[in-house]
């Protein structure tokens, strides 16, 4: 009884806005503290001595402070390695838990993912395309994210027609659909590095089956940083239709939206959140089915809290499993894509043994 008392008031409204407002808090907290984890290890005062002098240059183009200067170690360490790393797992982090709260409502399913789903081995096969056999080259220097869009957007339609097939989608069918289209892409991924016959072909592709943020550049990560703003502003937006998916199409219909056109621009939103998340980090696990499931569980499963909410939490959480990644073995680098498939799976097999379980967060 106590705990139901202390769910329904986390639901307020005022509540809410407090939690989005501590999240992201601790979400910025989280960036400036995990910037001195690593095998140089470095103090709170070093990080803010580099930000002081990117802020100064940046703003006046004044002087560096005493013992800084653009090219020295730490300002490279800490602005050019570092910081767009965690900023990077921070907007892929946000980026895949939006996604994951979205497809489910989508496909009105709470185990629906983009990793469970194949989503994001179709954005793999794109991208692996793209650098292999230079697909896609009419895009210029944006083929590779071009062709993970694509991957992407073709599989998460493809899991939907196939899941409808025979009659209504169930959960059955739709895991079925996504983990026979997920089987599909990698073996023509692996086809394509067959074909290829070169010794570096699977060193060029390994970071996109296993997930690493050890590539993050500024640029990159600003474009992806500015598509997860949009993405969740605009579906924060949208959370009146996403409940609404939720009770499905007839009930929409009577209160006068149809759902087909929307689910299709949802899925296409999602898919180009998902083919640059690919593009910039690999495939990355079971971010969008824990994440939206923990928050549901506590806020419930308004869209209004959920979205916002959701994409902090995955941000905050890729942080850390980054931080995690790079510290667990010294000397060595645990792949991301890894460690959150260790963390997540167990959670995605407990969904799959509670039957009938609901989107309210509790069986139904």
């Amino acid at each position: 009884m106590k705990a139901k008392n202390i769910t329904a008031r986390l639901r307020s409204r005022n509540a809410s806005n407090a939690i989005l407002l501590v999240l992201f808090l601790l979400l910025l907290l989280s960036l400036m503290v995990a910037v001195t984890f690593g095998t140089v290890p470095l103090s709170l005062q070093d990080v803010y001595g580099v930000l002081y002098y990117k802020a100064v240059q940046l703003l006046s183009g004044g002087c560096a402070p005493e013992n800084l200067t653009a090219g020295s170690a730490l300002h490279d360490v800490v602005w050019l390695i570092r910081l767009p790393r965690l900023v990077l797992g921070a907007a892929v982090g946000a980026a895949l838990a939006v996604s994951g709260v979205v497809m489910q409502a989508v496909v009105r399913n709470p185990l629906a993912d983009p990793y469970v789903l194949g989503i994001s081995s179709g954005a793999s096969l794109g991208a692996t395309l793209a650098t292999l056999f230079g697909v896609g080259a009419v895009f210029g220097t944006r083929s590779v994210g071009a062709m993970a869009f694509a991957g992407a957007l073709l599989v998460s339609f493809a899991v939907v027609f196939l899941s409808n097939l025979g009659g209504r989608a169930t959960t059955v069918k739709l895991l079925l659909a996504g983990a026979a289209l997920s089987a599909v892409c990698s073996a023509f991924s692996n086809f394509a590095i067959y074909l290829r016959n070169d010794d570096n072909a699977p060193a060029q592709i390994i970071r996109w089956t296993m997930g690493g943020l050890g590539a993050a550049n500024w640029p990159g990560t600003f474009v992806l940083l500015v598509a997860t703003i949009g993405s969740v502003l605009f579906f924060t937006t949208q959370s009146r239709v996403l409940n609404l998916m939720l009770l499905g199409d007839d009930c929409a219909m009577t209160l006068g939206t149809d759902l087909h056109n929307l689910r299709i621009l949802y899925l296409a939103v999602t898919s180009l959140l998902i083919g640059l998340s690919v593009y910039n980090a690999g495939t990355i696990g079971f971010v969008g089915l824990v994440v939206p499931h923990g928050v549901r569980l506590l806020l419930g499963s308004d869209h209004r809290r959920l979205v916002p909410t959701a994409a902090l939490c995955g941000a905050i959480f890729l942080v850390w499993a980054d931080v995690a990644c790079r510290t667990l073995m010294p000397g060595n680098e645990i792949p991301i894509g890894i460690l959150t498939s260790l963390l997540g799976a167990p959670v995605f097999l407990v969904l799959m043994v509670r039957h009938r379980y609901g989107f309210g967060g509790a069986s139904q």
